[in-house]
């Protein structure tokens, strides 16, 4: 049995029994998910947001629903951020509210883990993005996609490009994959979006996109996170496509039936071409649609759930 989560900050915090059995749940949750359906009721989960979100916020309200739990979700614009309340007290007004678990995105490094710090005992605090450090909600949707389609990631060669420095995605799938055995991780960048030490730690890098994507088995494509990065002297949108953009030459250059992710937003024309996107190689509306059973996974963890019996036996 795995040890029972906390919280969930990074990967890093995790334990290997932890990631597999999240893993696990996330696979059985999919293949059945009527066995799942309002296993959590009564329950309250409150989506405590400072950055804009399309697939994290839905998938976690999606996923707190069909686990039939209550949702709240929370905004910095038209709250009392806009008279001055800072996160710390906004967090402490919710939790007085009596939530069982609070997802918080925010752009500052370690804000999660610093509202974790001070939760009260059975807060639950999740942590759906902060700034440039982690998120490991899509690591663990990541996983789930991969392992869907590859069964023995240490013969898997995958490639992570576009903009690292600002990619909390890249620093959680990186440690995620190191955790599942990956047998090769590579990294591509141009000079200002390269990664830092320790998200690097343990990969391959490479300058250059064309000689990066040689034979991989699975490329993902990131954005440029222009919201996180001021003085950079970066190409125009055109010029990087002709140099840092995922078209269908390029990916000819991987290997046969090489997958190609993205975990959102996509900029059409910069790091991905549309044929890419909507090809027959792509899994990035399968990513999409795990991101709920990942995130049912992790919400059904957190409460102290168990895996229900199937009908006819004995739990």
């Amino acid at each position: 049995m795995a040890k029972p989560l906390d919280h969930l900050l990074d990967i890093a915090s995790l334990d290997d029994d932890q990631i597999h059995s999240l893993l696990r749940m996330a696979r059985q949750i999919k293949s059945e998910p009527g066995r799942f359906r309002n296993l959590c009721s009564g329950r309250l989960m409150i989506n405590l947001f400072y950055e804009s979100s399309t697939r994290t916020r839905f998938s976690f309200e999606i996923a707190a629903k069909r686990l039939g739990m209550d949702v709240v979700n929370f905004t910095a614009a038209g709250s009392s951020v806009s008279k001055g309340e800072t996160l710390l007290d906004s967090f402490r007004t919710l939790a007085a509210m009596a939530p069982d678990i609070i997802v918080v995105r925010h752009p500052d490094d370690g804000a999660a883990a610093g509202l974790a710090a001070v939760a009260h005992s059975g807060l639950r605090v999740v942590n759906a993005g902060d700034g440039c450090h982690a998120h490991p909600s899509q690591a663990v949707l990541d996983a789930l996609t991969l392992s869907e389609h590859f069964e023995d990631f240490s013969q898997l060669r995958i490639l992570i490009a576009g903009d690292l420095h600002h990619s909390r995605v890249t620093r959680s799938d990186v440690e995620m994959l190191r955790r599942l055995g990956a047998g090769e991780i590579r990294l591509a960048a141009p000079e200002p979006l390269r990664p830092g030490p320790e998200t690097a730690r343990g990969t391959i890098q490479f300058d250059d996109l064309d000689r990066a994507i040689e034979g991989v088995d699975v490329v993902m494509m990131l954005r440029i996170q222009h919201e996180r990065q001021s003085g950079l002297d970066l190409p125009s949108a055109e010029d990087y496509h002709r140099a840092w953009g995922l078209n269908a030459e390029r990916l000819s250059r991987a290997a046969p039936g090489c997958r190609v992710m993205h975990p959102g937003p996509m900029n059409r024309g910069v790091e991905i071409s549309s044929e890419v996107a909507d090809g027959p190689q792509s899994l990035i509306l399968e990513q999409v649609a795990n991101g709920v059973f990942a995130r049912m996974s992790i919400l059904l963890s957190l409460l102290g759930g168990e895996m229900p019996a199937r009908s006819g036996t004995q739990a």
